[in-house]
């Protein structure tokens, strides 16, 4: 059963006690550095080739999707990476920050639409990336999977049924396992916060109280997890059972700050996902009033006038 964690255990063995500035030293994991280059180029290209070609791309969504990239950097591209194999808190600010921190973020740069842009259609009759982006946008699958009944579920057994079942020590034994956790975090944020507040085309838009109340439907689950973890009277988790004595920590109090870390957090995106969706909110009933306003003095009261013709016709109709 050691094979996979041995030379991660020798990794671990040295590792000198936490500190803030040795967790943000740089070091990490390939695949995640690969990612967010990735993230930035390609976002960087459509934002350009919208720009070459006149049309305008705001600057606070390019702002948030960088945001986004460098908040998954940060916690999968630093010793962060390594101590979080190791502690449960620094893990649990790892888990934090990719599934509620970064999918925000990054639903806020709008990227689906970016893409919708900047991909050239295919000629006729063919099919191209962007002719395979909408229709996947409109396939059952992507109303499934961001349907609050199955977002919801999805991100509370994420915490739940991964921490207090034996799959959490299965993935965290080896390197693939441990990046397939990190990838299926950032997922389920990204299916649970897209129909909530992304800006991006979606299968499932409901309405804004609608979106609030399932934000707010799965916020107690995760604050329960925290403090469920807190109050344990023994470590849940074997992959923290030991930590290596060079940190210095104990595996109870580290569990401990772990749940205080995860509680703290459940209220995070609250507050982020409620500021943003008040903002869509007021700007789309903005939008709305400006359009009612336009078309009235566009057709100069037409409406009235059709609407005295319909009256007088009902009269006539009537004598």
């Amino acid at each position: 059963m050691h094979h996979g964690g041995h030379g991660m255990d020798g990794m671990n063995m040295d590792l000198p006690p936490f500190t803030l500035g040795r967790g943000l030293e740089f070091g990490g994991d390939p695949f995640f550095l690969v990612g967010c280059l990735l993230g930035l180029l390609l976002y960087g290209w459509a934002v350009l080739r919208l720009r070459r070609r006149g049309d305008a791309w705001p600057v606070s969504r390019v702002v948030a999707w960088a945001l986004g990239v460098v908040s998954v950097a940060l916690v999968m591209c630093t010793k962060l990476n390594d101590y979080g194999m190791a502690m449960f808190s620094v893990h649990m600010v790892q888990h934090m920050v990719i599934s509620m921190l970064s999918p925000i973020l990054l639903l806020l740069g709008a990227p689906v639409t970016l893409a919708l842009r900047a991909l050239p259609a295919a000629g006729r009759g063919r099919k191209g990336p962007r002719e395979l982006l909408v229709a996947l946008l409109h396939s059952r699958y992507m109303r499934i999977i961001t349907h609050p009944a199955f977002t919801i579920p999805l991100f509370i057994a994420s915490l739940y049924a991964l921490y207090f079942s034996p799959l959490f020590d299965f993935l965290m034994e080896s390197r693939a396992g441990h990046i397939g956790m990190m990838v299926h975090f950032l997922a389920v944020g990204l299916v649970f916060f897209w129909p909530i507040m992304g800006i991006d085309p979606g299968p499932h838009r409901p309405g804004y109280v609608m979106r609030m109340l399932e934000l707010f439907a799965g916020m107690p689950f995760h604050a329960f997890f925290g403090i469920a973890l807190m109050m344990a009277s023994e470590p849940m988790v074997d992959t923290f059972l030991h930590p290596p004595a060079s940190l210095g920590i104990e595996a109870l109090s580290d569990q401990t700050a772990a749940g205080g870390i995860a509680w703290a957090f459940s209220e995070i995106p609250s507050v982020v996902v409620l500021i943003a969706l008040v903002f869509q909110w007021y700007k789309s009933e903005k939008r709305q009033s400006q359009r009612t306003d336009r078309a009235a003095d566009r057709d100069g009261d037409k409406d009235l006038a059709e609407y005295n013709a319909y009256l007088a016709s009902l009269n006539a109709r009537g004598q």
